[in-house]
């Protein structure tokens, strides 16, 4: 399902890790929306950033904007932009607290890929909406420095007796929303492989992230 009237800007810098799904990323996004995918950070201007419905932070990693590029990122959110972080989003300016709260918790410590049972926290989303109460899914299962529940609206788990290398018990967000300002912010720890975005249920979680982070839902 392509997504009408929604102008996206993609971010795909690395200042750290860099994984080889950002390509097939940023293909599986220009599929649903109208996307401006980019690594320069110079286009975080308040001038610029009117021009896009969404900001997407599709794996970035590190420390990548200068205080202005940060100040005109918060405020566009702020004034009812949208803003999807993807996967290693999570793992991205850790020295600017308005991040982390933009981006609802940071990564700390994942094992290695293997499969697990996600749970649907939330099916009252369009990023949740198509998928099954016990969704199985090949992923990296991000364990974050604190556990966003008290802050954001989780809209999946993973069931960590159904992999190896938890760390955060019993409940283990991995995909949730918020407002932000007038804006909105949705993130998912998914998309770590390749093979992800050419997974139905996959695209559907993000087109549905996109949806809601535009506010066309």
């Amino acid at each position: 399902m392509r997504l009408a009237d929604t102008r996206v800007l993609v971010f795909t810098r690395t200042a750290g890790y860099r994984h080889e799904s950002i390509e097939a990323g940023v293909a599986a996004l220009a599929e649903m929306v109208d996307a401006d995918a980019t690594e320069d950070a110079s286009v975080f201007t308040p001038e610029n950033l009117a021009r896009y419905r969404v900001v997407v932070f599709l794996n970035t990693s590190g420390t990548m904007l200068d205080d202005d590029q940060r100040r005109a990122l918060a405020a566009y959110v702020r004034d009812s932009g949208g803003f999807v972080g993807v996967h290693c989003a999570a793992a991205t300016e850790y020295d600017w607290p308005d991040y982390g709260e933009l981006v609802g918790a940071w990564f700390d410590h994942h094992p290695e890929v293997q499969p697990a049972v996600i749970h649907v926290a939330d099916h009252d989303h369009p990023a949740t909406a198509h998928l099954p109460e016990r969704w199985e899914h090949v992923d990296e299962w991000y364990n974050f420095r604190t556990n966003p529940r008290p802050h954001v609206r989780v809209l999946l788990t993973v069931d960590e007796a159904t992999y190896r290398g938890g760390r955060m018990g019993a409940d283990h967000p991995i995909a949730w929303c918020r407002p932000y300002g007038r804006g909105r912010s949705f993130y998912t720890a998914l998309g770590h492989t390749v093979e992800s975005y050419a997974d139905p249920a996959v695209r559907a979680h993000l087109a549905g992230g996109l949806r809601w982070a535009a506010g066309q839902a």
